[in-house]
């Protein structure tokens, strides 16, 4: 199976899944069929079971993550409520974390993208940038709090410190 496993309860169900690797407590732990995951970090992809091609780094990094492929987290609580995502991408403490079902989203920063749920197709680069996006698509926010209180807005560009502070549609 090509699997490499190291601490505690690390892989522990695994049972058709190749090419994994976890390094920390119960990391990748639910893991059965995924294949050439990657999670270095206490309880990092812990509920993971058929998601394939994801990386996770930190403290409950990609915790939810059952079924999500080809996402990446690093830092702490990254990704942490992903279920079914697939191609995110999350960097800083807490960034993305509630996305369970958006796609190809790419936040970098603390709280970067924090409250996303569903929203795809969105960009936050900065601290608390595109904070409050729930649903919202195709958002562009760059510099810290840049488009904070955007919930469900769609196709918003945002650049600079506090850039469409108060937007939310």
């Amino acid at each position: 199976n090509y699997n490499t496993a190291s601490g505690a309860l690390a892989l522990r169900y695994n049972t058709e899944g190749n090419y994994n690797t976890a390094s920390g407590y119960a990391a990748l732990n639910k893991n059965t069929e995924g294949d050439k995951n990657t999670a270095s970090g206490t309880y990092a992809l812990y509920a993971n079971t058929t998601g394939n091609n994801n990386t996770a780094s930190g403290y409950y990094a990609l915790y939810a993550n059952t079924t999500g492929g080809q996402n990446t987290a690093s830092g702490y609580y990254t990704l942490v409520s992903n279920t079914e995502g697939y191609f995110n991408t999350a960097i800083g403490t807490y960034a993305l974390r509630y996305n369970t079902e958006g796609d190809y989203n790419t936040a970098s920063g603390y709280s970067a993208l924090n409250s996303n749920t569903t929203g795809m197709y969105n960009t936050a680069s900065g601290s608390i940038a595109l904070n409050k996006n729930t649903t919202g698509n195709s958002n562009t926010a760059s510099g810290y709090a840049a488009l904070y209180a955007n919930t469900t807005g769609k196709e918003n560009p945002a650049s600079g410190y506090y850039a469409l502070f108060s937007n939310t549609e």
